[in-house]
């Protein structure tokens, strides 16, 4: 066998766990109590059994449980002396908080990619942009209400609503608030929390004007689009250069928005070439370009990819629960894995990966003994060395003889 050092003592799922620092887990074990009353199965077993669950598409409390008694030997390394049985898993997931979870990643967050500004104004517009929206999870229970219609099969009757915020250039959520399917978006509102200078976009199911207030007080750009209802005065409309225009700016106009408690605000029509339709952002910056603000809202799509990712990546069509505790662990587990496979993708020094090319070769390498980090960065390499006949001790032995 060749002398490489792409190959390691370790299986890969050991070096996914190992970004996860351990003084955190043991921070929030200790916060959350949630090591009481288990003699064997702990909270950190938990955690390996769920991101294995993830990592493996296990659909099923036996295959999870199965597929950890076959890889026993190997779990050794993590820690994991005793493999959970069915009943304990769900016990386990029924049981513990799911709030440990929660924390998890946003310190695991924080940890890795807490980027909020200090001083925004000097950062470009994507380190500035956050996006917020909400995805719903369908479930085949009515434990979490699903907040869409119901399909005439009967089979969807329920579901999670995870809402979202990201910021642009890291594509990894920054905050996530998991509520039942009914929930109104404009719940995650209050726990919106950016420094002046921030650019925030959005839909129009977040359209509450006294938080729109509250962010132009504090120097929050927002961007977002109005709901058909929404009563406007226009006030004066600005004159549109043959620049803009090319760019597909129709008008650009302020216009007073509500009621009684009015609110000034800035509506650009702008004229999509490829959907051919014409769309009316608002915002509360009179001072970027029209052309830009439609640009800063067409960059919402980001979150919908993000949404795509998630679902296409992670074993979220079945859930090993049905309970609302075990369904918003498993989806926080679905959210922790995402964010270690992004980790590993910003520590490969080659930009050739793509997230689905590393999630695809994490799932299937996942207890192979093979540095991650390094034979990502030069798989090429990593194979000529393994197959260059010079660098094989065993070679060297025959043709000597």
């Amino acid at each position: 066998m060749s002398n490489t050092t792409f190959f390691t003592g370790q299986p890969l799922f050991t070096q996914l766990l190992q970004l996860i620092p351990a003084n955190i887990i043991r921070s929030l074990t200790e916060k959350h109590k949630s090591d009481h009353y288990y003699k064997k199965f702990k909270t950190y077993d938990h955690l390996v059994s769920m991101l294995y669950c993830d990592f493996f598409k296990c659909n099923s409390l036996r295959e999870l449980s199965t597929g950890l008694q076959a890889c026993h030997h190997k779990l050794l390394h993590l820690g994991l002396k005793h493999t959970p049985r069915r009943s304990t898993i769900a016990d386990a997931n029924s049981r513990r908080p799911e709030q440990f979870f929660e924390d998890l990643y946003h310190l695991l967050y924080a940890h890795y990619y807490k980027s909020l500004p200090d001083s925004p104004n000097v950062k470009s517009i994507d380190e500035r942009l956050f996006i917020m929206d909400s995805t719903t999870i369908g479930l085949f229970t009515d434990i979490m209400k699903r907040g869409t219609r119901q399909p005439k099969n009967g089979r969807k009757k329920g579901g999670a609503k995870a809402h979202v915020l990201i910021n642009a250039s890291e594509d990894i959520p920054q905050l996530i608030h998991i509520t039942h399917g009914l929930k109104d978006d404009r719940n995650i509102l209050p726990l919106i929390n950016l420094p002046a200078g921030s650019i925030l976009v959005f839909d129009k199911g977040y359209n509450k004007y006294s938080q729109f207030k509250s962010w132009t007080e504090k120097s929050i750009t927002w961007v977002t689009r109005l709901p058909k209802t929404a009563r406007l005065e226009e006030t004066s409309c600005a004159i549109v250069d043959e620049e803009e225009k090319k760019a597909g700016v129709r008008a650009d106009m302020t216009v007073k928005v509500g009621n009684r408690d009015t609110m000034i605000t800035r509506i650009v029509h702008f004229y999509d070439a490829e959907t051919q339709r014409v769309f009316e952002f608002a915002t509360n910056n009179f001072e970027l370009k029209a052309s830009i603000i439609a640009a800063i809202y067409k960059k919402r799509w980001q979150i919908e990819l993000l949404f795509k990712r998630i679902k296409q990546h992670h074993p979220l069509h079945y859930f090993l629960g049905d309970n609302e505790n075990a369904i918003k662990i498993q989806i926080w587990c679905a959210f922790i894995a995402d964010l270690l496979i992004k980790v590993v993708k910003d520590k490969v020094k080659s930009k050739n990966w793509s997230f689905s090319n590393i999630a695809g070769m994490i799932r299937q390498h996942l207890m192979t003994y093979i540095d991650i980090i390094r034979f990502l960065s030069n798989p090429d390499k990593a194979l000529i060395n393994y197959l260059d006949p010079s660098e094989s001790t065993q070679l060297k032995l025959a043709f000597s003889g």
